[in-house]
C-alpha cells in the first residue's frame, strides 16, 4: 500500500471517530440556521476535532472556506446575509470534506456530493417542493444501436399527461462532464423548477428528457467498468468523442416520438446543456440546422483546440454550419455565462464567431462562476422561452 492510501485510510479513520458521537444526531441541533435577514449559522458537532472550516455555494464576496468557531463540543460559524437561491456545502474537519451529518438533504453530481439548503424567497421558490400540480419522473431504458447497448434516461412529463390526450413540445437536457442522468435532478431541480413555472403560467407544459451524455457506459452510476464501452476513451474524452450527440439524433428522439405523446416537428423541439452538454449542443444543432427552433448554450464557448485535439478545428467548415442555422431561423437561440467562469474567455470567442457569422442570439451574463446555481437559473430562464 503506498504513502498516499495509508494516509486517505488513517484520514478516514480518524473523521469516523469524531462523528461517532455525531451519529446520534442530537435533535436539538440545527445545522443550516436560516436567520430572518437570510444570514445563515453554520453548526457540527465534532467534539474531537480541532479545526473545522465550511465551504459552500453562496457567493464569492462572502467568501470560502471559512473557519468555524468551536463551543464546547459544537463548531459555529454565521455567514451572509445571503440572496434567495438552493446552496451546496460541505464541512472540512481537521482537513477532510464531511457531509452534515445532521441534514437529509443532500445533492450529488457525479462524484461529487455535498448537503444543500434553501434561503428563502423569489428564487429560493421556483426550486423548492410547492403545493402544486406536480408531472411525474419516469426512469426508461432503450436501445441505442448507435452505442450498441442499452441506455437510460429520465423522463419528466407534466402534470395532467397520463390522464390527457394532449401533445406536448419536448426540451432534451443536456447535463456536464462527470454528471450522469441523474444530476439535472438531484442537484438541478429541474422537474420542480418546471412543476412551479408551469404551475405559474411562466413555462408552457412541456416533456423533458434528461439524457446521459456519457456513451462510455449505460447510465448512473458511471464508475462500472465492466459496463464501459470499450471503444471509447475513458472519462470526460467520450463525451467529446460525437457517440453521444449520433444517439441523441438517431435512438433517442426517435423513441420519444414514438412514445410518447409529442409534437415532432423543430417548432416543438428544444435542447439546452451545460458545460460539456453545451458543446454537445452546439455539436447537434450545427450538424442538424433544422432540427430544434430552441437552442440554449449554458457555460460554454468555443470548445478549445487542447479538448478538440491539435490541427482538428476547421474554421470555414464551423462557419457554413453556422450560416445553415442561421439559414434555419431559430426562435431562440440563448447563451448563459456567469463572469468568472473559466470558460469565459471561448464564450467571448464564441460570440465573436456568431456576429462575424451574423447568427443572432441572446446572451444572459451572470454574477457567478462554473456552478450549479447558474445552472438552475439558466434553466428556469431558457424554459420560459421556450414554446410560446
Amino acid at each position: 500500500m503506498d504513502t498516499m492510501k495509508k494516509m486517505m485510510l488513517v484520514g478516514v479513520s480518524l473523521l469516523l471517530c469524531q462523528f461517532a458521537s455525531a451519529q446520534r444526531r442530537p435533535s436539538t441541533l440545527v445545522s443550516t440556521d436560516v436567520q430572518a435577514d437570510n444570514s445563515v449559522i453554520f453548526r457540527i458537532k465534532a467534539p474531537d476535532a480541532q479545526k473545522v472550516s465550511v465551504s459552500g455555494t453562496w457567493p464569492r464576496a462572502l467568501g470560502n472556506m471559512l473557519p468555524m468557531i468551536k463551543k464546547d463540543s459544537i463548531f459555529e460559524v454565521k455567514v451572509g446575509p445571503m440572496p434567495s437561491d438552493m446552496y451546496e456545502y460541505e464541512f472540512i474537519v481537521d482537513g477532510i470534506p464531511a457531509l452534515d451529518p445532521n441534514s437529509s438533504l443532500v445533492t450529488r453530481d457525479g462524484a461529487w456530493i455535498q448537503g444543500a439548503f434553501f434561503v428563502p424567497g423569489a428564487e429560493a421558490d421556483v426550486y423548492d417542493t410547492k403545493q402544486v400540480p406536480h408531472g411525474t419522473m419516469t426512469s426508461v431504458w432503450y436501445n441505442s444501436p448507435s452505442i450498441g447497448m442499452e441506455r437510460k434516461m429520465n423522463i419528466y412529463t407534466p402534470a395532467g399527461y397520463e390522464k390527457g390526450k394532449k401533445k406536448y413540445p419536448v426540451m432534451y437536457l443536456l447535463h456536464g462532464g462527470g454528471g450522469d442522468e441523474e444530476v439535472w435532478l438531484s442537484r438541478g431541480r429541474a422537474n420542480y423548477i418546471l412543476d412551479n413555472l408551469i404551475a405559474a403560467g411562466k413555462a408552457e407544459p412541456m416533456i423533458v428528457v434528461i439524457t446521459n451524455g456519457n456513451p462510455n457506459t449505460p447510465g448512473a452510476p458511471l464508475s462500472r467498468p465492466q459496463a464501459m464501452n470499450k471503444t471509447l476513451a475513458p472519462g470526460i474524452g467520450s463525451m467529446a468523442s460525437g457517440v453521444f450527440e449520433k444517439s441523441l439524433v438517431a435512438d433517442v428522439i426517435p423513441y420519444i416520438e414514438q412514445n410518447y405523446r409529442v409534437i415532432s416537428d423543430a417548432n416543438h423541439r428544444a435542447i439546452t446543456g451545460f458545460s460539456m452538454g453545451g458543446y454537445q449542443t452546439q455539436n447537434i444543432t450545427n450538424a442538424h440546422p433544422t432540427m430544434f427552433k430552441y437552442i440554449g448554450v449554458m457555460s460554454m464557448g468555443l470548445f478549445s483546440s487542447a479538448l478538440r485535439g491539435p490541427n482538428t478545428y476547421d474554421k470555414a467548415a464551423h462557419v457554413a454550419q453556422l450560416k445553415a442555422v442561421q439559414a434555419s431561423q431559430p426562435k431562440v437561440y440563448w447563451i448563459g455565462m456567469g463572469n468568472h467562469d473559466f470558460l469565459y474567455d471561448s464564450g467571448v470567442k464564441l460570440r465573436a464567431l456568431y456576429d462575424e457569422v451574423g447568427l443572432k442570439y441572446s446572451y444572459r451574463e451572470n454574477e457567478g462562476t462554473h456552478d450549479w446555481n447558474s445552472w438552475r437559473m439558466y434553466l428556469k430562464e431558457f424554459s420560459q422561452l421556450c414554446f410560446k
